[in-house]
């Protein structure tokens, strides 16, 4: 971590559009062997392995009271949308889902104001519509992305950015005072366990025993997973407590491009539709922004301990 608290705060954020914008071609790469139930529980299995070693040196420092909330992290910030945008990706292309997922910051607006008492503002309010009718423009063009009618399924990455709505705003009113490494290690802890059950109850040893590209495939997923969940978690960690919230919520305009570039590059099919969905989205999500000071936190990430 001190090589990374070196790093100019630009660096990091464009390191992080890099992984998280690469997440959606290497779920479709994955997808080429496995099903999507695969996918989704061996990438958080493999987060969970990855974690493990967090959670046992903080194992005596976590508050167990607050384990309904943990386990809250666990199944909508990890685990449910890794099943959800794994089983869209069977009808929709990687470039659709990576913008779709530019939804997330709108609906942790919309959760935030309807669950947690957040205030409401009239131009937040403008920005969420703007942003929610880009994200039906694109679902309601579907049919010209090679997806036919499947392209509904395009309301699974939608749900996917609100379970991750409900996990931000879960941290943020229940876990603020607990060290944001220790939410990661502990929320995973806590579901992957049921994720390697689930992975077990598949054909996943005889794919990996029979089918020729089982291994190529394992290998994306395993870079999805340590690169995208383990290793860029303690990326946007860092980034948010040397800069602030603002700053890093910048990534959301990151990421879909990176995405897109992908699909390019890929072979997929880029249509005005694509850029118009995703510009409407992140005017939305540019609306919703509003300068905040830097809340205090009350513990570090302290990996060096």
């Amino acid at each position: 971590m001190r090589l990374i608290s070196r790093l100019p705060g630009w660096v990091i954020l464009a390191i992080l559009a890099v992984i998280w914008g690469t997440s959606f071609i290497l779920i479709k790469y994955g997808l080429k062997v496995f099903s999507p139930q695969q996918v989704g529980a061996l990438r958080i299995s493999i987060a969970a392995i990855a974690f493990s070693p967090v959670f046992w040196a903080r194992r005596k420092r976590i508050d167990w009271k607050k384990w309904r909330y943990l386990l809250v992290v666990g199944l909508f910030g990890s685990f449910i949308p890794a099943l959800l945008f794994a089983l869209a990706q069977t009808k929709i292309n990687s470039t659709m889902a990576g913008i779709l997922n530019s939804l997330t910051p709108l609906f942790t607006l919309v959760l935030g104001i309807l669950l947690f008492k957040r205030p409401f503002e009239g131009q937040k309010a403008a920005g969420v519509s703007i942003g929610l009718f880009g994200a039906v423009l694109l679902i309601a063009t579907g049919s010209q992305l090679g997806a036919g009618g499947d392209a509904l399924y395009g309301l699974l990455v939608v749900l996917a950015t609100m379970c991750y709505a409900t996990s931000g705003n879960t941290v943020a009113a229940y876990l603020n005072t607990m060290n944001v490494l220790t939410i990661s290690a502990v929320s995973y802890g806590l579901v992957g366990g049921p994720a390697l059950i689930l992975l077990l109850s598949t054909d996943f040893l005889n794919a990996m025993q029979t089918h020729t590209g089982a291994w190529e495939a394992l290998g994306y997923v395993s870079v999805l997973s340590l690169a995208g969940t383990f290793f860029a978690s303690l990326l946007f960690f860092d980034l948010i407590q040397r800069t602030d919230a603002v700053f890093g919520s910048s990534i959301a305009y990151l990421i879909p491009i990176v995405a897109v570039m992908w699909g390019i590059a890929d072979g997929e099919q880029i249509g005005w539709w694509h850029l118009a969905g995703m510009g409407l989205i992140l005017s939305g999500v540019y609306l919703t922004r509003s300068r905040t000071r830097k809340p205090k936190r009350a513990e570090g990430i302290d990996v060096d301990e």
